[in-house]
Order: C-alpha cells, then structure tokens, then sequence
C-alpha cells in the first residue's frame, strides 16, 4: 500500500487527481459546517439527538451536518435514493432498459435523468425535514427558528426548504466532479469523507474512557479491541472471494492456435457492497418518520407499534437483520445474471470443467452464487446490529460502528485499486514510449 501511495506522487497525473480529490473533499467539509438561515442549530441538535435514535443514524453518514443543520445536512442521500431508483426502474421500464442497452449515450441519459430525480427527491425531502422541525413529538415548534418579527413565516420555510434542496444538488455536483477529474468514486468519497470527519471525537472519547478510570480504562479496552477485530474481519470479507476455473477451448484461426489457456470467474463473498444496508435502513426509517410527523401519541396503539419499531429495539433489530439478507438477494439477482454469463462463456467457448455449456452452466452458477450470496448477506447483517448488540451489553454508544467500517473499509480498498492500476497503465505506456 505504501508502495502504491509513493509511486503514485511520482506522476503528475495521478498527483492532480488527488490534489483535484482532497480540495472537492475539503469544499464538502467547508460546506457541512455553514448554517442554513433561520434555525438555530444547538436546539436541533439537542431535540433530534436525544429524542430519536434514528436521527443519530442519519447524522453518522452525515459527518454531524445533520445535526448542525448545516446546507449539507441531507448529503449525499438524496442521489443515492436517485440512483437506486432509476436502477431498478431500468428492470421494469423498456424504455430505460434500452437505454441501459445503448452503451456510452444511453448511460449518459440516464445520469441525466437521475441527476434531475436527485433535485425532485431533494426538494422533497427539505419540505419533510422542515415539516419535521416545525411540529412533530420532538417539539419543536417556534423554539428552533432565529428569525425574529418582520419576517413572514413563510419566507423563512421557502429559504430553509431551498437551501436543503440546493445543498443536495450541490453535494451530487461534487461527487460527479470527482469522477470525471478526481481519483475514486465520487459518491463513495463524500459518505467517505462525512465518516471520517467523526472519527476524532470517536477517539477522543475513547480517550477519556481510558483515562476516567478502571472499570472506564477497561471498557475502552475492550472497545479498541472491538473495533480491531472488526475491521480484519470485515477486510477478510471484502476481499474474500470464490474463484470458478474456466477452459478455454482451442481454435485453429488461419496458421495460429487461440485459446487453451486456463482462467477463472472470480465470484465476491460481499457482491452488493453495503447496498442492502441502506435499503434495509431506508425502509424501515418510514415508521420513524410516520411516528415524527404525524405526532403519534406514546399511549395510542399506533403509537405503541411504532414504538417497537424503532432504531435499537429487539423487534427493530430482528427485522433489520432479515431484510438486509432478503435485499441483498434481490440486490445481486439485479446485477448479475448467471444465464446470460454462461451464454458468453459458450460464445466464447469458455466451459467450466466437469460442467456442460448451456443450461448446466447456469445452473451450476446459480447454486453457487446462492451459497456465496447467503455468506454476504449473514455478513452484511451481523455487521449492521452488531453495533446494537454491543450497545446494549456494554451500555455505550456506538451508533454504526460496523456500517460506517463497512463503508470506509469498501472506498479505501476500490480506491488503492485504482490508484495501482492507474499507476502500473502509467508505466506500461513510459515503457512503449
């Protein structure tokens, strides 16, 4: 990795990508810090923190902009929302899959499209927020705006909702600027950077775990030791993966032989990433939100089922885990297509050995994708509660710990990726030059 990291400063190139990178990072993180106009931003945080868990889940991915109701408070999400929507809409809409089908143009409408979904979503998620702050079992009501006489009431909705929704737009422009100058993914980089940002008030608590006194001491202890193990499981997890050997036949093509070589498919233990999280957590936040903004009463019965379903619960967590195994099927079976990968390998005259071409092809890598697609989603939803489980038990707060690890670990590994076979292109080219 240090290898990688210093030869990388070595080329111009790649250097400007990076520098292009961390001023677009650091642009985002200037921007998680302005206040929107007219709310005060310590009552906010105060209400929303203490009063909803659900809150803290979003102001994790956020970088704490959620909670300082900053114009970036809603991230990256709204585009992410986009993305996966338009996603799925290309698997039911011909006309969207014909775009898929289309190549370079076709994706370039369809980045157009989500682009303009991403503003709809935006504007309608600040008019939720604003609805939030206003109202609500937080109690917000008049205590949360800093405007004073003179200014209607609606103007200040008008400016809070628009400031929302451009930050949104804003965040996605950044992240897109990261693709097409920057080094890495641009989405994956923002949630990056919002995930990092905590990471020094995270050691500064632990800090003074260590430092409070024994029974303190020990329990940060353990939590280093936690998070340790944590993350070189998860590493193991996302590099793990099952290799299927592939047999080229050989082809007499005028006086020269093609083919015969040996290779393999490389099938990912974790195939859909941390998508299914945030599927899984996207469904279940609408229960958090009904109870929100409808002002649902802890003594009614909706009020008591809403309860249960809240973030940290048993029930919450029972039913998190098991969505998060059933999107990630849903998730993979999307993505890839094991009688469209056999076709090519028939086309191709690719066989896999001691498997016919064709239909067994197919059937024999849907069976294995099954077994390997039940492994990353046990994955994925052990690290999505653990977090829970070790809040309850050891009675901190560790809001998201695996997630964001999750999340963290994914960019920084496709990211050295890319950094090295950017680096080695670089030099194949010096050595034919």
């Amino acid at each position: 990795m240090f290898a990688v990291l210093r030869n990388m400063f070595k080329v111009p190139d790649l250097r400007k990508k990076l520098l292009y990178t961390i001023l677009i990072i650091l642009i985002f993180r200037i921007g998680s810090t302005i206040p929107v106009p007219f709310l005060q931003f310590d009552v906010v945080k105060r209400v929303t923190l203490n009063h909803n868990n659900f809150f803290s889940y979003i102001d994790a991915f956020t970088g704490g902009a959620f909670s300082r109701v900053t114009i970036f408070s809603m991230s990256i999400s709204p585009y992410i929302t986009a993305s996966i929507v338009i996603q799925l809409l290309t698997f039911g809409l011909p006309a969207l899959e014909r775009l898929a089908r289309e190549g370079i143009e076709g994706q370039k409408k369809l980045s157009k499209a989500t682009r303009y979904f991403t503003v709809v979503l935006g504007l309608v998620q600040a008019i939720t927020f604003w609805f939030l702050l206003r109202g609500g079992n937080m109690m917000f009501h008049e205590q949360v705006l800093a405007y004073r006489g003179g200014i209607s009431g609606f103007f200040a909705a008008c400016v809070i909702v628009a400031v929302f929704t451009a930050g949104s737009a804003l965040v996605m422009w950044l992240g897109e600027r990261i693709n097409e100058k920057g080094i890495g993914n641009g989405v994956s980089v923002v949630l990056f950077a919002g995930i990092l940002s905590r990471a020094p008030s995270a050691v500064g608590k632990v800090y003074s775990m260590l430092t409070a006194g024994m029974s303190q001491a020990c329990l940060g202890v353990v939590l280093i030791f936690l998070f340790v193990l944590i993350t070189a499981f998860t590493v193991f997890m996302t590099i793990a993966e099952r290799r299927i050997p592939i047999q080229y036949a050989q082809r007499l093509v005028g006086r020269r032989m093609y083919g015969g070589q040996n290779s393999h498919i490389p099938i990912k233990v974790n195939i859909a990433g941390v998508m299914p999280i945030i599927f899984a957590s996207s469904f279940l936040a609408f229960f958090s939100l009904i109870k929100a903004f409808f002002d649902v009463e802890e003594k009614m019965w909706l009020g008591k089922v809403l309860g249960l379903l809240e973030h940290g619960t048993v029930i919450y967590s029972v039913l998190y885990f098991f969505l998060i195994i059933g999107f990630n099927y849903f998730y993979v079976s999307m993505q890839y297509n094991p009688i469209e990968i056999a076709n090519n390998l028939r086309k191709n005259n690719g066989t896999i050995p001691g498997i016919r071409p064709g239909a067994q092809t197919a059937e024999f890598l849907t069976k294995v994708m099954s077994k390997i697609n039940l492994v990353g989603a046990l994955f994925l939803g052990f690290i999505a509660i653990l977090p829970m489980v070790i809040g309850v038990l050891l009675n901190v707060n560790i809001a998201l710990g695996g997630t964001t690890t999750l999340i963290v670990i994914g960019v920084a590994l496709d990211t050295m990726k890319q950094i090295e076979s950017m680096t080695m292109m670089k030099q194949y080219k010096g050595f034919l030059e």
